[in-house]
């Protein structure tokens, strides 16, 4: 029974099928080639009959296998390798068919591949998974064709696996070797000068060109003969905080990611650069209610709790309450923190609403509110109107787009720093806001 489960034929022989149908039609018009043509058919057969029984001789002539990462990262291309071995005694020519998990969306993940004899073939492919959670992952079809290309076995290798997606740590790993490289400029990193001296003194070494005069140690020069200069270091053990808003407004999609996830990553990445300049990271979000908070730690496990508290951020669709954010940063962090505030706004009345609570955070620490542009109106807005409808579109559109700014402007007003960014380069510049925020002093 399982034989015939997996007996297929291939389109040569349904195409030799269909060509012995039509001569034998011919051939009741013609009786004098009938003879030439039953031979004909039943060696046809015979090569199919031969084909099917040269794949089934040998009981596992093929073996498949498939490697990927423990964790998938999130918003990122990650690499799946599937393991195709012949054990077969000739070359032969193959389908594989790949079950991926149902939130990809995809029935094509078909590879064709080519195996000499005892030879083991390597596929890789790329996912690019959108959403957080648990991918479930199904067998791997592999379609053998005979020699004859006439008949097909299927072998199917119930490889079920269960992958969870994380938070995009492909994107963290990228940011953490080009600091370790000093080429974060690649990444869009901007060097920020230094602005004064935090107030933690370091060393004092000799003189370099580009060192600030003003640091010159004269009681050294004088012992030394040589220019000698005071060096200071960032101030450390800072607290960064990441206020993650989980309400409806972060729903919103760009590249088939949510801005959620984008501020997921941003904030796991952001952490991560945090505490590698010996700050201290922590993690609160929110919507109608608070949902998770991480105390700042510098541990060497806080990177490892930030992943897995950003893991589990579900979002309700409600409507975020910034008083309840408020009243938690007031009671729980006592110690004066940066304050990196994701959420997003897309009116100024929207904005306003929440302004009173902002600057009262505002007042105890250094806030930075992150929110988001709409790609969607700068598209009309570079797009020219070539109709009533399209200027209509564009004015609409104009007036979004200025509203976003007009709200940029407000927060200044109030001595409230914000930045207003595309989803896709969000990461690149909190980071930057961060190390001119550390350049200057101001945490």
């Amino acid at each position: 029974m399982n034989i015939f489960r997996s007996l297929y034929f291939t389109r040569t022989f349904y195409y030799g099928l269909a060509a012995a149908v039509a001569l034998f039609v011919v051939a009741f018009f013609l009786p004098a080639i009938l003879l030439v043509m039953k031979v004909a058919f039943g060696v046809f057969v015979l090569c199919a009959v031969v084909d099917a029984l040269v794949l089934f001789k040998t009981k596992q002539g093929i073996h498949a296998s498939r490697s990927m990462q423990e964790k998938l990262s999130n918003g990122s291309e990650n690499p799946v390798f599937l393991y195709v071995e012949n054990r077969y005694s000739f070359g032969l020519d193959m389908e594989v068919i790949e079950e991926l998990p149902f939130q990809f969306q995809k029935r094509d993940a078909v590879f064709q591949v080519q195996a000499k004899l005892g030879e083991t073939q390597v596929v890789e492919y790329m996912l690019r998974p959108v959403q957080r959670g648990v991918y479930h992952f199904g067998a791997i079809n592999v379609l053998v064709n005979g020699p004859l290309k006439l008949a097909r076995r299927r072998y199917k290798f119930r490889q079920g696996q269960t992958v969870p997606v994380y938070p995009s740590f492909i994107q963290m790993r990228q940011y953490e070797l080009l600091a370790a490289s000093q080429n974060l400029s690649a990444m869009g990193i901007k060097k920020v000068r230094q602005v004064g001296h935090s107030a933690e003194f370091e060393q004092i070494r000799p003189y370099v060109a580009g060192d600030d005069q003003r640091s010159i140690n004269w009681k050294a020069t004088a012992r030394r003969s040589e220019l000698m200069v005071n060096h200071f270091q960032d101030e450390k053990s800072q607290q960064v905080f990441c206020l993650i808003d989980k309400g409806r407004v972060m729903e919103m999609p760009f590249a088939e990611l949510s801005l959620l996830d984008y501020a997921i990553n941003a904030a796991l990445v952001l952490s991560n650069v945090a505490l590698r300049k010996d700050d201290k990271a922590g993690i609160i979000t929110f919507s109608n209610q608070i949902g998770s908070m991480l105390p700042a730690e510098r541990r060497t496990t806080q990177l490892q709790k930030i992943l897995e508290l950003l893991y589990n951020q579900k979002t309700k669709f409600q409507e975020s309450d910034f008083e309840r954010l408020y009243v938690t940063v007031r009671s729980k962090i006592k110690q004066r923190s940066l304050l990196l505030l994701f959420t997003n706004f897309e009116t100024l009345n929207g904005a306003k609403r929440q302004l009173p609570y902002l600057r009262k955070l505002a007042k105890h620490h250094l806030l930075l509110v992150v929110f988001f542009e709409n790609t969607e109106t700068k598209h009309l807005l570079d797009k020219p109107a070539d109709n009533l409808e399209e200027i209509y579109l564009k004015t609409i559109a104009e007036k979004f787009a200025y509203e976003k700014r007009q709200i940029v402007k407000e927060f200044s007003l109030h001595g409230i720093h914000s930045i207003l960014t595309p989803p896709d380069k969000l990461t690149v510049n909190a980071i930057n806001k961060y190390l001119e925020f550390k350049s200057r002093g101001l945490i």
